[in-house]
């Protein structure tokens, strides 16, 4: 019981320790505000999240008739894409063999099980 009442009082003292040590070490809040007023008066102080300057934009060198005039020439040749893809679409494979052959095939494949169903490796 004992050695729980020191270890309690112990702990209590370094709490109230801790406190005023730190309480020392805060500057008062006229001096931080006035510090504050000084770095906005000297433009020390970052706004927003990025605390670089942005450039102004530039303006194009060419008139709009220049450009509309290389995008119309462009289109015509081909050099633009259309939409979000630049690619073509693969054309499909034609098949030689009738549809009645196709379906037969897959009716024998299913009586046997060698087909697969969804994305299972083929049966053996």
């Amino acid at each position: 019981m004992k050695n729980t009442l020191t270890s309690l009082a112990v702990a209590v003292l370094a709490l109230f320790a801790a406190q005023a040590a730190m309480a020392q070490n805060a500057p008062a809040r006229a001096e931080v505000k006035k510090e504050a007023a000084e770095a906005n008066k000297v433009g020390a102080t970052s706004k927003g999240e990025v605390d670089t300057k942005v450039a102004p934009k530039t303006k194009s060198d060419k008139p709009r008739a220049e450009v509309k005039g290389e995008a119309a020439v462009a289109t015509k040749t081909g050099a633009t894409s259309k939409g979000e893809v630049d690619a073509k679409a693969p054309a499909s494979p034609k098949s030689d063999k009738p549809r009645a052959d196709v379906k037969k095939e897959a009716a024998a494949a299913n009586k046997a099980g060698t087909t697969s169903k969804g994305e299972e490796a083929p049966k053996k």
